[in-house]
């Protein structure tokens, strides 16, 4: 059966689910019939109308973007407005339009790591895990269906933790109730007596983005009319989401050379930095995109040096000893360069999973930023 606009979104969401984005987000699909189906697939950066005239050429029925057009509400859908415009001109088209943005950022394999790999990277993991993430649920099964209820909170997502699924704690014991009038009690009889079961208590860990699915999962698969669990807050950082990236170059070099490497790889014309360009890099952390945040996590993490985007002037301070050296390099090769490489994670990804649609990576340059470089005034030959 071909793909669908719902095929392809539902397959993204589970390797970057949209309750991993960031709460000023808005992920998913944002223009489009889910039900459509898909023969092409336009992957880029951001959606702008010469993307969208490329997606017209080339018969795409779908575009798949990092940045969100939709971060707002909209009041009117016209064609008097820059993003109301383009979102008129995909419905009016039939194009689907689906963003994966900070969830895609949060994942594992995500635009950080892609990132780390472009740059040369190894040994790679998140920078920095998400807090309060995680949730530990915790219910009450009668013995002969342990197995059973285990398997499908498994299949739903609850217990991963590293690279093990299916990981859970049990103990057993004893439950006790009184079926009500009218109830249909898996043990004992409606309206009866307080009523006594061996029961196994099995307890998981199940991401934030996941619990909804889980608990229909254990509702369904439950023998009881009436499910008993606890659901209550894990204090840790989650293994399976994040942001940012830390690994490691296989031979330490000057930064002068991490210099040339970031700028030839990233392809960008020019790169801010602070650090001392004799300095010796090895360890490195990343983030796609804006992440100024992270700064001090770097730090902490131990990097050399750090490569991240839309780094304000008074943040290159922050990574200075009380004499003014740099403790850790911090260097900003643009937002559009060191996330463009996104475009080339995403068709790849897609390709592999929906080999009967054809995935292509736009020829656009997206940015709207350009650069000016003024030529140096020759200096005037002494007489």
């Amino acid at each position: 059966m071909p793909a669908t606009v719902a095929d392809i979104s539902s397959a993204l969401e589970a390797w970057a689910p949209p309750g991993s984005a960031q709460d000023y987000d808005n992920v998913g699909l944002q223009v489009g019939d889910a039900e459509r189906t898909v023969s092409t697939v336009l992957v880029a950066l951001d959606m702008t109308p010469d993307v969208l005239a490329e997606a017209e050429s080339t018969g795409a029925d779908l575009i798949v973007t990092h940045h969100p057009l939709l971060f707002g509400s909209l009041s009117s859908l016209t064609a008097d407005d820059y993003v109301s415009s383009l979102a008129l001109r995909l419905a009016e088209r039939g194009i689907a339009l689906y963003s994966a943005h900070t969830n895609l950022d949060a994942a594992p394999g995500g635009v950080s790591f892609a990132l780390a790999e472009r740059l040369g990277l190894t040994d790679v993991s998140f920078l920095d895990g998400f807090d309060e993430a995680l949730y530990k649920l915790a219910t009450f099964v009668p013995q002969d269906h342990f197995h059973e209820v285990h398997s499908a909170l498994s299949d739903a997502g609850a217990g991963c933790i590293g690279d093990y699924d299916g990981c859970a704690f049990s103990t057993d014991g004893t439950g006790y109730f009184r079926p009500g009038e009218g109830t249909d009690p898996h043990v004992g009889e409606s309206g009866g007596d307080l009523t006594s079961a061996s029961e196994r208590k099995l307890e998981m860990e199940v991401h934030r983005w996941d619990l909804g699915g889980v608990l229909a999962a254990l509702r369904d698969a439950h023998p009881y009319e009436e499910v008993a669990y606890d659901v209550y807050p894990v204090q840790q950082k989650s293994t399976h989401a994040g942001l940012g990236a830390v690994g490691r170059l296989d031979t330490p070099e000057p930064l002068s050379a991490f210099l040339e490497r970031v700028a030839e790889r990233l392809e960008a014309g020019s790169l801010r930095y602070a650090g001392d360009e004799e300095a010796a890099i090895e360890r490195v952390a990343v983030c796609g995109g804006a992440g100024a945040d992270f700064i001090g996590t770097a730090r902490r993490r131990g990097a050399d040096a750090y490569v991240t985007a839309d780094v304000k002037y008074h943040a290159f301070f922050d990574v200075l000893n009380p004499d003014g050296t740099a403790e850790m390099a911090l260097i900003d090769p643009g937002h559009y360069e060191s996330e463009a490489l996104t475009e080339a994670l995403l068709r790849d990804w897609l390709a592999e999973r929906f080999p009967e649609v054809a995935v292509q990576r736009t020829d656009t340059t997206t940015s709207p930023m350009k650069h000016f470089a003024r030529n140096p005034t020759p200096h005037p030959q002494a007489p």
